[in-house]
C-alpha cells in the first residue's frame, strides 16, 4: 500500500514539473517519468475535399530521467482508397544538460529518428511521421517559468531516394532544415490539492520547413487545448494551418485528436 500511495504522489509531482511541455504538435527537451510507459493514438484530417484520415498509434518509453524512446508507425488512406499500414518509425531522445529551480528550469536534449514509408513522394511538403522515408537529427531547449513553458526545436533531415516508380516530382528536395518554436500555458488548476485534478493546457506553436536545395518553404500555425485526467490521460485538439510557404501539399489545413495513457512506475 505504501509503494501504490509513493507511486501516486510522485506521478502527481512529475506531471505539475513539466505538464505545460507535453505540446501536441512537437516534442520538449524533458522527458516523461523514468521507468514509464505511454500509449498513445493520435488522428490526423486534413480539410480537403475527399475525406482523408490518417492514424499514429504510439509507445513511449522512459527508460531514465536522460533517456527516452518513442516506437510509432502510421495507417491512412492519403495515398490509397482504404486505411492501410503506411509507414514505421523509431525516435530516440536524450536530454543532457539541466538546470532545475523551483517552478521553473531550463533543459536541453538531442535527439534522433528514423522512419520507412510506403508512401510514394507526391508533395514538396515531408513529414517522417507517414508522407517520407528519411532520418533526422536536432536539438531541443525547453524553458519553463512557472506556468509558461517555452520551447525551440532544429533539425536537420534527410530523406531516403525513392524509386522511380514511387517518385512524382520533377526537382525533388531529400534535404531540410526543420524548425518549430512552440509555448505552453497551464489555464487550469490555479492551485494544486489532488492528483485527481483535471488540468488544462493552451499551447500555439510556429512549425517550420525549408530546403536545402531550391527556395521551398512552409511555416504553419498550430494552435492546441490539452485536458490531462487523473495526471495519467489525457485528449488533445488541434488545428494547424499555413501562415506561409510555396510547396505543394495535401492539404494547408490539418485537424488533429489524441489520446494518451501513462503506465507510471511500469517496471522497477
Amino acid at each position: 500500500m505504501k509503494k501504490i500511495v509513493t507511486t501516486i504522489l510522485l506521478s502527481f509531482f512529475a506531471m505539475i514539473t513539466y505538464c505545460q511541455e507535453l505540446y501536441v504538435f512537437s516534442e520538449p527537451a524533458s522527458n516523461m517519468p523514468s521507468k514509464s510507459i505511454s500509449l498513445k493514438l493520435t488522428g490526423r484530417f486534413p480539410s480537403s475535399a475527399d475525406f482523408s484520415q490518417r492514424y499514429m498509434p504510439e509507445a513511449m518509453i522512459g527508460i531514465n530521467k536522460y533517456l527516452m524512446v518513442h516506437l510509432s508507425g502510421t495507417l491512412s488512406d492519403f495515398y490509397t482508397k482504404n486505411l492501410q499500414p503506411e509507414s514505421g518509425r523509431l525516435y530516440v531522445k536524450y536530454r543532457f544538460y539541466s538546470k532545475d529551480d523551483i517552478h521553473k528550469h531550463f533543459r536541453m536534449a538531442a535527439f534522433a529518428d528514423v522512419s520507412f514509408s510506403k508512401s510514394p513522394y507526391t508533395y514538396e511538403e515531408t513529414n517522417l511521421e507517414g508522407d517520407n522515408s528519411g532520418f533526422q537529427y536536432g536539438i531541443i531547449a525547453t524553458q519553463l517559468l512557472n506556468k509558461l513553458a517555452i520551447s525551440t526545436t532544429w533539425a536537420y533531415s534527410k530523406l531516403f531516394k525513392v524509386n522511380a516508380d514511387k517518385l512524382f516530382l520533377n526537382n525533388p528536395s531529400y534535404h531540410f532544415l526543420n524548425y518549430s518554436l512552440s509555448a505552453g500555458y497551464l489555464l487550469f488548476p490555479k492551485k494544486y490539492t489532488s492528483y485527481k485534478q483535471l488540468n488544462v493546457n493552451a499551447y500555439a506553436e510556429l512549425l517550420g520547413a525549408k530546403s536545402l536545395q531550391n527556395a521551398n518553404y512552409n511555416l504553419d500555425l498550430a494552435p492546441a487545448i490539452q485536458f490531462i485526467f487523473n495526471s495519467n490521460s489525457k485528449i488533445n485538439v488541434g488545428y494547424r494551418f499555413q501562415l506561409s510557404g510555396n510547396v505543394t501539399r495535401m492539404a494547408s489545413n490539418t485537424f488533429l485528436v489524441g489520446f494518451e495513457h501513462t503506465f507510471f512506475n511500469f517496471w522497477k
